[in-house]
C-alpha cells in the first residue's frame, strides 16, 4: 500500500500591480497609494488581515524604490542607515509597548521628514487604537493621512481565490469559485486559509481539489465552531 506524502511547501503569491484585482473595496485605498503626494509626505494604510495591504505596499515599494521593514522588528533595525529613500513599515502597531521599538518608529518618522522622503505604514486599526506609549510618536501617527481597505465583496473575494489558487498551481473546475464564495467565511484571510486547506488536503488524499472535498473541509470547519 502507498500513501501519498503531503508537503506544506510555501505558495508563490504574486505581488506585482497587474495582479491586484480592483474592486469597490479597495479602489480608493489603491488610487491613495498610488496617487502619492500624501499630506505631510506620510500614509497609514488600514485593513483586516489578509485585505491586501501588503500587496499595495509592494506595489508602492516598487514604484518608488523603497524599503520595506516590520514593526515588530524595527527595536534591531538601523533606521538612521533605512532613511535615505522612502520606506514602507508593515504591521506598524508591533512597535505598540516597546519602548526602543516606539523609539526607532519616531526616529525612522523625524529623519523620512528631514528628508523629505515618504513613509507608508500599515496597520489593522488607527493609531489611536494600537497602545502607544510614547506621545510625540502617537501625535505624530495621528497627523498621517488614512486608506482604507474595507471588507470585501464578491467580485474582490472570487478573484482573490482565483489568484490564490493559481499562485499554488492548482487546477480548479470554473464552478468551484462562486460555489466557494456564497458558503466561506467573508474575508481575504479565510480564502487564504481555506484555499491552503484544500491544497494540502488534495495533496494528502493524492487527487484534485473538487466542491466535494471543499464541502467536507467547509463542513469540518462548522463542526469546530
Amino acid at each position: 500500500m502507498t500513501h501519498q506524502l503531503a508537503f506544506d511547501l510555501p505558495a508563490r503569491a504574486s505581488l506585482r500591480r497587474e495582479d491586484f484585482f480592483v474592486s469597490p473595496a479597495n479602489a480608493v485605498a489603491l488610487a491613495t497609494v498610488e496617487g502619492g503626494n500624501w499630506p505631510l509626505g506620510k500614509l497609514l494604510l488600514i485593513g483586516p488581515e489578509g485585505a491586501g495591504k501588503t500587496h499595495l505596499a509592494h506595489i508602492w515599494a516598487r514604484r518608488c524604490g523603497a524599503v520595506i521593514l516590520n514593526g515588530a522588528a524595527l527595536a534591531r533595525t538601523d533606521v538612521e542607515a533605512q532613511s535615505h529613500t522612502p520606506v514602507v513599515v508593515e504591521e506598524a502597531e508591533a512597535v505598540a509597548g516597546d519602548p526602543r521599538a516606539e523609539a526607532a518608529l519616531f526616529h525612522l518618522h523625524n529623519r523620512l521628514a528631514e528628508r523629505h522622503m515618504s513613509l507608508l505604514l500599515t496597520a489593522r486599526k488607527p493609531s489611536r487604537d494600537w497602545g502607544l506609549g510614547l506621545p510625540d510618536l502617537l501625535s505624530r501617527m495621528q497627523g498621517a493621512a488614512i486608506a482604507r481597505l474595507e471588507a470585501p465583496d464578491d467580485a474582490l473575494l472570487s478573484a482573490t481565490l482565483v489568484k490564490l489558487f493559481a499562485d499554488r498551481q492548482i487546477a480548479v473546475t470554473p464552478s468551484l469559485v462562486p460555489w466557494l464564495v456564497v458558503r466561506m467565511d467573508r474575508s481575504l484571510a479565510a480564502a487564504r486559509a481555506l484555499v491552503a486547506r484544500l491544497d494540502a488536503e488534495a495533496l494528502a488524499r493524492g487527487g484534485p481539489v473538487t466542491r466535494q472535498l471543499a464541502a467536507e473541509l467547509l463542513d469540518s470547519c462548522r463542526d469546530c465552531t
